[in-house]
This record gives C-alpha cells, structure tokens and sequence, in this order.
C-alpha cells in the first residue's frame, strides 16, 4: 500500500503482523496520536481482538472494512483482551458486544477507574483539578474545571466488563497468551505475552517512538512512576519479544526499546533534580523549564490537556526524587515544593 501519511503505520487496512495476527489502526480524531493499533487474533474459536478503539463511526467502519477484507465480519469476533480502560482501547469493545455479544476482558486494577467513570454523581477530572492547583498549576486547573463544566460523561461507553483479568495464563483456541500486570500508565494496565509466537501486545506500556504518561488517571494513584519503572523492569526481565504497540509501528524488540525508556527517565530525573537544585519550586515551575515532545516545546507551547499530562508528569518524577531521598518536599502556601 502507498502511504497516504508521514507516518505509514496509521494508514487503514489490515497487515499482518506474524502468522494469525493482523495489525489494524483505528483512527483518533482531534488526537495528536493519530490512531491506535487493534490487534487482531484468528482462533479456531473466532477472533479475539487486543484492543478495541474508541467507539465512534469512523473507527467501526474502518474495524468493519478491515474484518471484510481479511474475510470475516463483527459477529466473528469473539473476545477482546484490553490492556486498559482509556477510551482509545476500551470502549469500542463495548460498542461491540452490544452488536454481537463478544465477551470483554479488562484487568482488575481498572476497576476504581471504571467504577468512577459510571457514577453520574462524580466527575472524572474533578481529582486532578484538585490536583492541579496544589502543585501550584492553577491556571491549567481553571481551564480544565471549565472543560469539566461543560461535558458530560457517556456513562454508557463505560460499562463493566464480563470478565476482570489478572496475572496469568490466558487461553485461547490453539494459543496461549500471559497476562502481565504492568502498572504506571494506568493502574490496572496489562500486557499480553505469547511466548511461544515470541510476541509483546504491549498496548501503552512500551511504545516505539514516544513515552506514555504517568501520573494522569481519574482515579489518582501514589508512586505512579515507580510503578511505571518497576513495570518496565519486570517486562525487561521476561523473554524478548517482538514490540506489538498500541501506538506507532511494530519493532522487532520490547528489550531495546525497554533499555531506551529507562535510559530517558533516568535522565529527566537527573534533570529534574538539577532544576530543583538551583531553585526551590512546584511541580508546574518545574515543568515550566523543561523542554516536552520531540520538539522541545516548552510548556506555555502546548495545549491544556497536554501541558496538564507534563505537569502530572513532573509531580510524578519529583515524588519518585523525594522517595529516593534526592529530594525533600513540604507543603508551602498550600501547594507542594520540593528543594
């Protein structure tokens, strides 16, 4: 296929990616990620999907029309396997199993989140506007609150699914896949592992050509960062494995790009603990002399929601700095400080 895109792994269709295993982005609009990869698994059992996408008309057609050419249909999928319940992977899942009763599986550590997400009674930012403000980001919390204000939640995307998965085995038709618990990006977040096909469905844990974000959740949990971290070491630990990602293009190994992802956040820790050093200061002064994207953009460059994921983000490393004894943090005027 001609790319129509610079970045030819969001082009539609359906590659296969190893014997049985079909590759298909579904596309983000108003996403700076552009798509997500649904992975799609032929079974003797029917297909079970990685992933699902976010359920909106124009990734169900593009999910249809790539199913059609690899000659199946929706009612052929049997069972999708999330790694977690952000909407890009979750709820499209759900869309589908109201159309043709596919079973839904989402690890257990999801379960706070989802919980939250169908109460009408409580919104899903509210905690991180709380957030905002006591890291000393009270601009970006203002107009994420006025966001908040104005949007209601689709409770309906977020229904629970039939089966919450944990760590282990997971079997299916002629295919054996290991579900490993892999908390930081989210708290519930898995990876599958076939370690006989000697394949990493990663989803957003490791991905090829950018970070996932840490510390940006509705559900707010403690030490996000060395959950990531430890989460990247476990993976490191298991057999190599070809990089199947959620996002971005298949590479030939998780390994690699784990030693990369380590490597980075041990610099920006170095880095970050070098700006505190030459100043006492919140996490949001912090972000601000920073450098974010592959651009270096600074921090008054980027858009709300993202110069909120690099604030969330820089709380999250000087946590980890003051865990580790780097860093001392205390309480200043109502926001958190670090010198």
């Amino acid at each position: 296929m001609t790319s129509t895109s610079s970045l030819p792994w969001v082009d539609p269709g359906a590659f296969e990616e190893a014997p049985g295993v079909y590759r298909v982005p579904l596309p983000l609009p108003n996403d700076g990620l552009r798509a997500v990869n649904v992975y799609v698994i032929v079974t003797d059992a029917g297909l079970v999907c990685i992933d699902a996408g976010w359920a909106i008309p124009e990734s169900k057609k593009l999910f249809v029309e790539a199913l059609g050419s690899l000659g199946f249909t929706l009612a052929d999928v049997s069972r999708f396997l999330v790694t977690h319940v952000h909407r890009d992977h979750y709820t499209q899942a759900v869309d589908v199993r109201r159309d043709v009763g596919s079973r839904v599986g989402l690890g257990v550590g999801e379960k706070p989140t989802l919980d939250l997400l169908q109460d009408p009674a409580r919104s899903p930012l509210m905690g991180q506007v709380n957030q905002l403000r006591e890291i000393g980001a009270g601009a970006i919390a203002d107009r994420i609150e006025a966001f908040v204000s104005g949007h209601n939640v689709e409770h309906a995307q977020w229904e629970s699914p039939d089966e919450w998965l944990s760590e282990g085995p997971v079997e299916l038709a002629g295919r054996t896949l290991e579900a490993v618990e892999t908390p930081g990006h989210t708290a519930g977040h898995l990876v599958f592992h076939d370690l006989e096909a000697k394949l990493l469905f990663a989803g957003d844990h490791v991905l090829p050509t950018i970070t996932p974000s840490i510390g940006f959740e509705p559900v707010m949990t403690a030490d996000p960062l060395g959950a990531f971290l430890r989460s990247l070491a476990l993976v490191r630990s298991r057999p190599d494995a070809v990089l199947l990602p959620a996002h971005g293009p298949v590479t030939p190994s998780v390994h690699a790009r784990v030693d990369e992802l380590l490597d980075h956040h041990g610099r920006r820790l170095d880095e970050i603990e070098a700006a505190v050093r030459r100043m006492a200061a919140n996490a949001f002064e912090v972000a601000g002399v920073l450098r974010w994207t592959r651009r270096e953009h600074k921090l008054a460059d980027l858009d709300t929601f993202n110069a909120m994921l690099a604030v969330f983000e820089t709380g999250a490393h000087l946590d980890l700095l003051a865990s580790q004894g780097r860093l001392t943090a205390s309480v200043v005027d109502g926001i958190k400080t670090y010198a």
